[in-house]
């Protein structure tokens, strides 16, 4: 999936592209501007716009000579384009409800990366720090199938590879002193699906 311009992955062309500055204001806006923010020309901008004004998804307001226009956010078919342009919220969330099912529980499960900065494309990995409990030392094979599991999901859920990254609570300290990549790019933007972000556990010390 490419998460930096969702709508239009799903909703290609002209249509995608004014959808998706509609969808980022709540503010009306002329169909002019609508066409400069799209970057399509306004003959493309008026077709599609008025097309949606009889679709339901767009309400229009005429005011002396401009024509203002925003989204119905009431609209039903308007709100799956809301919810594909905060796609990657959505997923998240479901990352982090699906993380709460794996046993024994992490210490702590992170995405980073181009995903967790809201950058990822169609060809980019999920990657996703995980620190195992203790719990898994003891029972590897447990540990390595549910968390299999949960990668498997979870690349069904994002669209995306998942690309896992794991590391003790132990040797996170010495990882991190490194200030090595990905280390230090993971302590920066790293967004928590469960547990304990790694600067609660001094890894930095």
């Amino acid at each position: 999936m490419d998460y930096g311009d969702p709508v239009e992955a799903v909703i290609p062309g002209v249509q995608g592209r004014v959808l998706t500055v509609l969808a980022r204001t709540e503010a009306e806006l002329t169909m002019r501007s609508v066409a400069e923010l799209a970057g399509v020309s306004a003959n493309q901008a008026t077709v599609v716009l008025n097309r949606l004004v009889r679709l339901g998804l767009v309400e229009r307001r005429d005011v002396g000579v401009a024509a203002l226009v925003r989204l119905v956010r009431e609209n039903e078919a308007a709100r799956s384009v809301l919810a594909l342009v905060d796609l990657r919220d959505g997923v998240l969330a479901r990352l982090a409800a699906e993380a709460r099912t794996i046993r024994p529980v992490p210490i702590c499960l992170a995405v980073f990366g181009s995903f967790a900065r809201g950058e990822a494309h169609e060809s980019s990995d999920v990657d996703v720090l995980v620190v195992p409990p203790p719990a898994a030392l003891a029972d590897t094979g447990q540990w390595t199938e549910a968390l299999g599991q949960w990668a498997d999901r979870a690349a069904r859920i994002a669209g995306n590879p998942v690309n896992l990254l794991e590391a003790t609570v132990e040797e996170l300290p010495r990882l991190v002193r490194r200030e090595r990549a990905p280390w230090r790019t993971i302590l920066a933007e790293a967004v928590v699906l469960i547990g304990a972000f790694p600067l609660e556990l001094n890894v930095a010390s």
